[in-house]
């Protein structure tokens, strides 16, 4: 069973016209799931807030004091990311998703788990919202987790690099955070040269991948790179910023993945939880509809077992000649670093 939280229902996070990160994508990724024949797998859990104490594991209390007023006045913050009243009430859910999955989860009443709220996460630091995002979904889930003495993995396939997370987990051993992200694009981080505090050396992989890199880079990155990472750390919870926006149709960016490319890379990440009931996908970015719902289906087909490939793997792509420099880079400077 898949257990499924959403915010939809009372998302008053509201963008301006032509905004990319708008509602109709929660609407697109839940019909994902019943494209890919997965309605009756779908259990939905009851959503709630996540409190004040949840988020002051990853946010600074300083941030959230302000947070509630800056969407009261709708300020818009980097990103663009627009705020309105109703976002303060609508992110608290978004942040209370991930909780109550995994609350479901470790009672037992699902295999694997999927969160679609908005507004998005990764991009948000401990300090401020931005990128679309005001609080960090999955930090709060994962240090939640962290807090019960779980190691859990945060496994990011934006297509942009997530910064937020990366940063509230930069120095905390208890937490492995792998990204592959396209080169070059927003917020500008994510090189492979950054690998951890000095609490935590080795703890964050990152893998920028160039333009157009398709699925057959992806996978070889996750075989040769990430999974020897991986089983090295010996994750007991997986958690995945589900971002689909690598998606080939997708308008922010120039990867050329398909929706049978995050079938792929969802199979990879469910063989690195423990057992079932310890993986929870994250809706990040995606921002053709067509393509979200294509992929997201594909990806929680996929997390269960279950196999849904409405379009193909692609292949041929640049990036692979790239792998073999960034694992030697990265190996120079753990060296460096012991």
């Amino acid at each position: 069973m898949l257990l499924v939280a959403s915010n939809d229902t009372e998302d008053h996070h509201d963008t301006w016209p032509g905004h990319p990160e708008r509602a109709a994508r929660s609407r697109a990724a839940l019909d994902g799931l019943i494209e890919a024949g997965l309605h009756d797998a779908v259990v939905p859990v009851a959503r709630r807030e996540a409190t004040r104490d949840e988020l002051a594991r990853v946010h600074a209390t300083a941030y959230l004091d302000r947070l509630e007023a800056i969407c009261d006045a709708s300020v818009e913050l980097e990103g663009p990311t627009p705020t309105v009243p109703g976002s303060y009430r609508t992110a608290l859910l978004a942040a209370g998703a991930g909780l109550a999955v995994i609350d479901g989860l470790s009672a037992g009443d699902g295999e694997a788990g999927l969160v679609v709220a908005r507004p998005p996460g990764h991009h948000a630091t401990p300090e401020k919202g931005m990128g679309f995002c005001l609080l960090n979904n999955i930090a709060v889930s994962a240090a939640a987790l962290a807090d019960r003495g779980e190691r859990v993995l945060v496994l990011d396939w934006d297509v942009h690099h997530g910064n937020g997370t990366q940063a509230a987990f930069w120095d905390d051993p208890r937490v492995l955070f792998v990204s592959t992200h396209q080169r070059g694009l927003y917020p500008g981080s994510g090189f492979v040269d950054e690998v951890g505090g000095p609490s935590a050396v080795g703890s964050t992989l990152n893998l920028p991948l160039p333009a157009g890199a398709t699925g057959d880079v992806l996978q070889e990155a996750m075989a040769t790179t990430v999974a020897p990472v991986v089983e090295a750390f010996a994750p007991t919870w997986v958690l995945v910023s589900a971002g689909f926006d690598g998606h080939r149709a997708d308008p922010l960016a120039d990867l050329d993945l398909s929706a049978g490319d995050f079938a792929d890379v969802a199979a990879v990440a469910r063989g690195f939880a423990p057992t079932d009931g310890r993986i929870v996908l994250f809706l990040e970015g995606g921002y053709d509809l067509d393509a979200l719902r294509l992929s997201v289906g594909a990806a929680a087909a996929s997390v269960l077992g279950e196999r849904f490939r409405p379009e193909g793997a692609t292949a041929g792509g640049p990036g692979l000649e790239a792998l073999a420099f960034l694992r030697r880079r990265r190996d120079e400077v753990l060296e460096a670093s012991i």
